[in-house]
């Protein structure tokens, strides 16, 4: 039980600095405090034109795929998978650390993204309950590429949930691959 507490204090840890970063990003009241935030599409340097913070808002799931009129669907499918998460991190106790640790990292980005899902269009004044906007803010440059026809200058703009979202399935992959070769040993 004692375990458990950790993953969910880290988990917390990453969703509240996750929120804390969006409310900066988009702004708005609260307790109280007036933050103005930037607008839509405003984008900075924040280490050079490799990382830059610009502000989007992302309709859909990863990289702005959309579900149209099924937005409530995505939201209820990710409250089922961040809640059977929730479970696996806590009743995994003996799990090596390294699995436990990826299926919190994804917990953490799955209830991070989820919150602006169900209530940002709310809190704003946007959209019903469950059809909110994600906020994604980090922008990565990389080399112009065209792939398959359509010209890139830069990763898609994600925000720390995505990215508590694919560390936790990289770190997932080097656990399945760790595992079987250390029960052989």
């Amino acid at each position: 039980m004692r375990r458990s507490r950790w993953y969910f204090a880290i988990a917390t840890g990453l969703v509240v600095l996750d929120q804390l970063l969006k409310f900066l990003i988009k702004g708005g009241t609260l307790f109280g405090y007036h933050h103005e935030g930037m607008y839509l599409g405003e984008s900075y340097q924040l280490i050079g034109e490799l990382i830059r913070v610009t502000f989007v808002e992302n309709p859909g799931m990863a990289f702005g795929i959309s579900w149209g009129s099924a937005k409530v669907i995505l939201t209820s499918i990710t409250i089922v998978i961040a809640s059977a998460l929730a479970y696996i991190v806590h009743s995994k106790k003996d799990s090596p650390k390294l699995e436990r640790l990826s299926y919190m990292l994804i917990f953490s980005g799955a209830t991070g993204n989820l919150i602006d899902r169900m209530f940002y269009g709310v809190w704003y004044g946007e959209s019903p309950l469950f059809e909110g906007k994600v906020v994604d803010f980090i922008q990565v440059n990389i080399p112009d590429v065209i792939w398959f026809g359509v010209e890139y200058t830069h990763f898609p703009v994600f925000n720390v949930a995505d990215s508590c979202v694919s560390i936790g399935v990289v770190m997932m992959l080097i656990a399945a691959f760790i595992s079987p070769q250390a029960k052989q040993t």
